[in-house]
């Protein structure tokens, strides 16, 4: 991808997709009736300010940001279906993220490092005690995280409406693949191209956890609560290094090397997107041409 190509991203939500850009974003949805009912929403300034600028920084900042917006874009698609008007922002929006990530923290790294940590100590009063045995406790404290973050993506993945949120995951990508690529965005021309893109949360995922096992490996052995303590306190770090290597990899695909390292995120998208039909095209192509127009007419 071009550097100079603005790194258009975007989220599947219920029956529909929302992208986002650098000063707008807009959400479309297809509603009981088969129209595309259209949200758009001007960014807030931190997508083109200062911090955004500051690597490593950049990473939570956008990331916190992203889940209001994304959160929101979920709450309009779910209000499109049920033919309801409420909004989703103030107290309760940060309440709902809040709790959101409390569960997040919780499922993928509290309870893996609860594990690690029992694990290091059974290893401990089998064995003669060795502080080589914090590093294999913390080992299988990443292993297990692995084996939630996919064990968690396959069994939502079985839920047949989870499965069309997917299929618009896939809509988005291709949209966005065709568009780097310079092709037609019409459904048909869209569906040749392919269902995985570098830049996709669920690779931000992956890396995440993979950063995790050897960050968390250089710790060495902690008491339970400390051990707690720091992998919440690491989060951000984590993110930020995450953002980083997502940026540099997807700015690098020219590179034969960088395109075998992204493989493993590639492979895990598989799990997260699924074949779109073409009217789900249709609603992802209609979101992008939407944010795009509200971009070139915000900077006019």
């Amino acid at each position: 991808m071009s550097e100079k190509m603005p790194s258009y991203g975007g989220q599947a939500v219920l029956e529909g997709v929302m992208m986002r850009g650098v000063r707008a974003a807009a959400v479309a949805v297809r509603a009981p009736d088969q129209q595309i009912v259209i949200h758009t929403e001007k960014l807030g300034e931190i997508y083109r300010s200062r911090l955004a600028k500051i690597p490593f920084l950049r990473g939570g900042l956008l990331l916190w940001d992203a889940l209001g917006l994304g959160m929101r874009a979920l709450t309009l698609s779910a209000n499109v279906q049920t033919g309801e008007d409420e909004k989703l922002e103030g107290p309760a929006l940060y309440l709902t993220l809040g709790l959101s990530l409390a569960f997040a923290v919780g499922l993928f790294f509290l309870a893996p490092a609860a594990v690690g940590h029992w694990a290091t100590e059974l290893l401990n009063r089998s064995l003669s005690a060795s502080s080589a045995h914090a590093w294999v406790g913390n080992l299988i404290e990443g292993v297990v995280r692995f084996l939630l973050l996919v064990g968690y993506i396959w069994a939502i993945g079985h839920v047949p409406e989870i499965r069309r949120v997917f299929a618009y995951h896939g809509a988005e990508h291709k949209t966005i693949n065709a568009y780097e690529a310079g092709a037609e965005l019409t459904p048909a021309s869209v569906s040749r191209f392919p269902l995985e893109h570098p830049r996709c949360g669920t690779s931000f995922l992956l890396t995440l956890v993979v950063l995790s096992i050897l960050i968390f490996s250089l710790l060495g052995p902690l008491p339970l609560a400390w051990r707690f303590i720091a992998r919440i306190l690491l989060i951000p770090l984590l993110a930020g290094l995450a953002y980083e290597y997502i940026r540099w990899t997807a700015n690098h695909m020219h590179l034969g090397i960088v395109r075998w390292m992204i493989r493993p995120n590639l492979a895990l998208q598989r799990l997260t997107t699924c074949e779109p039909t073409l009217d789900m095209l249709e609603v992802s192509i209609a979101a992008f041409q939407t944010m795009k127009a509200e971009e070139e007419r915000l900077v006019a």
